[in-house]
């Protein structure tokens, strides 16, 4: 969207042809003007209308004249030896404060008071001067706004001969305008840094109107270019919108899901408290087999620990308490082979998988892959370390058969009496990724345990509802990923 510049550029170019005011025949001559000028440039010469139309490939009213813009505007340039600079002084503008209608003083330097005496002898920079990039950027003009000052390189101030003959203001917009642009760009020379040289600048046309309808001109943009300023403001909220509209719809159908409003509940549904009990019951058999080691008891739910409403028949439990967390072991880059048994390491959950996958990419040898820990079917990977505390919110379900081997910053979440996709979905909403940033510690590199993973509170409903969600959200977030592109 660029409907904003696109407008901006109509009106300058508009003015450029004296489409934007009306002609009067009370004007002055410009002629006469540009005698006027020429006097006190004292080069008095025949001032006609003899030059090349065509250079700048537009038409201007008769009354009008093409000229050089040496010809109505006189050049103090600085180029040349690099100023030596100081810490406090004269403020010194450089071509990084000049932008395209305006001065921009967030970068600072400054020359000595004795630097800028020596620098008067070439010229003085004045408030309401017209300032002009050569380069580096190239063709950026701003009215100078300060009292005492002067130009660093790749900078010229252009100033008027006399009074009532230019008004800078609207030749500052001459200048911004594309035709203008454009002749910059064709006369320009340089490889690397594209500028135009002073010399080739001052033959360059450039329109010029009466003196009343230049500051008619002026006084139109004026009330024109803040209503485009406001509209582009507008539109690039509009285009900020429209890019974060695919991420906010996503979290927003995650955070309908995990409160119930996304599908219908139905009395049919299963008991959420007997689910539970179940997988209960299962962990403590598998502690008796010491297939899975005793964890610690995690703290009963307290009301203000609840962060949102959910059905009734919905639960708030902690995620240790529906599953088990085993931390992965260390696989390293060099340890990888093209054939061999399947892994899955820490860096592949970004570059390779979204929210499930079936089959390992990488392989490792057997020797590595019977020493490390193993993810199944069902089991669901989250990252324990990252550069950032988004870096650990991922969470993908394994669905595939094979057994494959688990590499080290992961850890795995078993449980296979829920639908391991319900899970991922709410592990990577933004209130779990905000819960999980809570508890990360570290400043580059941050990391989360096991233990405080465990602590997360989950919405759990009946399985017939988990299914139902997970079938909804299938379908939906789909087009969220089809909007980004």
């Amino acid at each position: 969207m660029v409907l904003a510049e696109d407008l901006r550029q109509a009106v300058l170019q508009a003015a450029l042809q004296g489409k934007l005011t009306k002609q009067l025949e009370t004007d002055s001559n410009v002629d006469e003007m540009l005698m006027d000028i020429a006097m006190h440039r004292e080069e008095i010469k025949e001032c006609k209308n003899t030059l090349n139309l065509e250079a700048m490939d537009v038409e201007i009213p008769d009354s009008w004249r093409m000229v050089e813009i040496n010809s109505i505007l006189s050049f103090v340039d600085y180029r040349g030896k690099t100023p030596n600079k100081t810490e406090k002084g004269v403020f010194l503008i450089t071509a990084s404060n000049i932008k395209k209608g305006y001065m921009d003083y967030t970068r600072k330097e400054y020359i000595s008071e004795e630097e800028y005496k020596a620098r008067q002898s070439r010229g003085i920079t004045s408030k309401g001067d017209l300032l002009f990039t050569t380069e580096a950027p190239l063709g950026n003009a701003a009215l100078c706004d300060l009292d005492i000052t002067s130009c660093g390189q790749r900078i010229i101030t252009m100033q008027k001969y006399c009074d009532n003959t230019v008004c800078l203001e609207l030749f500052m917009y001459f200048i911004l305008s594309s035709a203008f642009q454009n002749e910059l760009v064709d006369n320009c020379t340089g490889t690397t840094a594209k500028g135009i040289k002073a010399d080739k600048l001052k033959h360059l046309l450039i329109p010029f109107p009466p003196i009343e309808e230049q500051q008619r001109i002026v006084d139109k943009i004026n009330k024109i270019m803040p209503k485009i300023d406001e509209y582009e403001k507008i539109e690039k909220e509009l285009e900020t919108l429209k890019k974060r509209f695919p991420t906010n719809m996503k979290d927003a159908l995650l955070q309908a899901a995990m409160q119930g409003k996304l599908t219908e509940q139905l009395e049919s549904d299963s008991s959420v408290d007997e689910f539970l009990e179940a997988i209960r019951q299962e962990k403590e058999e598998l502690i008796a087999q010491k297939i899975i080691k005793k964890e610690k008891p995690l703290s009963n739910t307290e009301e203000e620990e609840i962060p949102f409403d959910i059905p009734e028949n919905w639960r708030w439990v902690r995620l240790g308490n529906i599953g088990t967390l085993t931390r992965g072991n260390g696989i390293k880059r060099n340890e990888v082979i093209e054939i061999g048994f399947p892994c899955v390491r820490y860096g592949e959950l970004y570059t390779t998988y979204k929210t499930k996958f079936d089959v390992a990419v990488s392989h490792t040898s057997q020797e590595i892959f019977d020493k490390a820990q193993k993810v199944h079917a069902n089991d669901i990977l989250m990252a324990l370390t990252g550069e950032n505390n988004f870096d650990i919110a991922l969470a993908l379900a394994y669905m595939g058969e094979e057994v494959i081997a688990m590499g080290g910053d992961l850890t795995r979440w078993s449980n296979h009496h829920m639908n391991p996709l319900y899970l991922v979905y709410v592990m990577n909403s933004s209130y779990a990724i905000h819960k999980k940033s809570e508890m990360a510690k570290g400043d580059i590199i941050v990391h989360i345990s096991n233990d405080k993973l465990a602590t997360i509170l989950l919405p759990i409903p009946p399985i017939e509802e988990q299914n139902r969600i997970v079938e909804r959200l299938e379908a939906l977030l789909p087009l969220c990923e089809e909007l980004k592109e």
